[in-house]
């Protein structure tokens, strides 16, 4: 089954999710100019469930598995990565379980296709009042922001003994969008500063970022950073897709020197395959895992520690392998690679940018080990 049949359910809806995605493939420049994803391509988001997927049918929602949400954010991510990074936010849904059920019913029965976007770190003071916490401060890294309803960030409360960070979920109207975003990769993330100035959160309006949800359903009890790592770990997967789909097209051109074209040229063959082969490799034990995982929660209601940790691991791995297999594609795609705005530049860079983050980055390897060692790993690994 193609990547479209399997996420759409009629022929209709198979011709929107195409439509979605060539839209999206055709403004990635603009959208690189622009520093964010603008409004009418989130809404085109929203239609084609990437904020709706983990939301339970009770709110309206799709209930979908960790690995159908995956292989979607990885079509979008074909696409371009930072259109598939914002749309990876749509697992907000799950850790926003963790607010009051009536708080997270009042957000997603009102809207199941919600887009939140959260900036956590630093948790800044939050003043307790008889009204709520008084939050002010300024996070960096808040992706998604400019599309966004509702913003979440991170407080501290005197007497709030939690390792976890508190986050206070405020609408986007509370808060001031300092444009800071500037970046060489994932440059339409618009990963700008939040900055809020004493604006009043009623707690029930906050959460703790991974405590357990009074939700019983089996989303909610998935790993939560597994799961955030997973997400975003898959789009470097769809961006080197991208760059093996466009070398294999590309080198089936003819030299404008009149040598071979490119596709018959011996280090281009070899290239091509060790890239496909790490591709592969990379995507099945990505998605075999994360299914296997998934089926374990539903068959036996709970995750083991082996298993928790190879769901973190597979995010890394892919990731990385994501990264490589992109920048192999750029190192046998001749010198014209080098042109500002090249595919294959693109999403080297790309790619390489999403295994720099830190659910996937160079050191959750060691803490992946220690975890398969039973030893004591990083807080929140895994």
């Amino acid at each position: 089954m193609n990547k479209v049949t399997r996420l759409a359910t009629s022929q209709s809806e198979t011709s929107e999710y195409s439509a979605v995605l060539e839209s999206i493939r055709a403004r990635r420049s603009e959208f690189s100019n622009l520093r964010h994803i603008p409004q009418d391509t989130v809404e085109q988001l929203q239609q084609i469930g990437a904020y709706r997927a983990f939301v339970p049918a009770r709110f309206g929602g799709d209930e979908k598995s960790p690995a159908d949400f995956c292989r979607l954010i990885e079509d979008i991510s074909a696409a371009d990565a930072s259109t598939g990074w914002v749309a990876s936010f749509g697992v907000s849904a799950t850790y926003l379980a963790a607010l009051p059920t009536d708080t997270y019913a009042a957000i997603y029965g009102a809207d199941p296709n919600t887009v939140f976007a959260g900036a956590l770190f630093p948790p800044q003071q939050a003043a307790k009042t008889d009204k709520g916490y008084v939050v002010k401060g300024r996070w960096p890294w808040c992706s998604g922001i400019m599309g966004a309803s509702l913003v979440g960030c991170g407080i501290k409360i005197d007497g709030d003994d939690t390792p976890l960070p508190r986050v206070a979920v405020l609408p986007k109207s509370s808060v001031t969008v300092d444009e800071t975003w500037d970046t060489i990769g994932l440059a339409a993330t618009g990963s700008h500063d939040a900055v809020v100035d004493n604006v009043t959160v009623a707690p029930e309006w906050t959460f703790v970022r991974g405590a357990p949800s009074s939700m019983d359903d089996p989303i909610f009890r998935f790993p939560a950073m597994a799961l955030a790592a997973q997400v975003l770990a898959v789009v470097a997967l769809g961006t080197a897709r991208e760059a093996l789909d466009f070398m294999k097209d590309s080198t089936e051109r003819a030299s404008i020197t009149g040598a071979p074209n490119p596709g018959a040229r011996p280090y281009v063959q070899e290239g091509y395959a060790k890239a496909q082969g790490i591709l592969m490799g990379a995507k099945a034990a990505f998605y075999d895992t994360i299914e296997a995982g998934w089926d374990e929660l539903l068959t036996t209601g709970d995750i083991s520690h082996d298993m928790r940790v190879k769901l973190r691991l597979v995010a890394t791995k892919a990731a990385a392998d994501g990264a490589e297999a992109a920048r192999i594609a750029f190192n046998i795609g001749g010198s014209g690679v080098m042109t500002t705005g090249h595919p294959l530049g693109r999403c080297m860079i790309d790619a390489a940018c999403v295994a720099q983050h830190a659910f996937m980055g160079a050191g959750t390897w060691p803490a992946a080990g220690a975890g398969l060692f039973n030893q004591p790993t990083m807080p929140g690994y895994p």
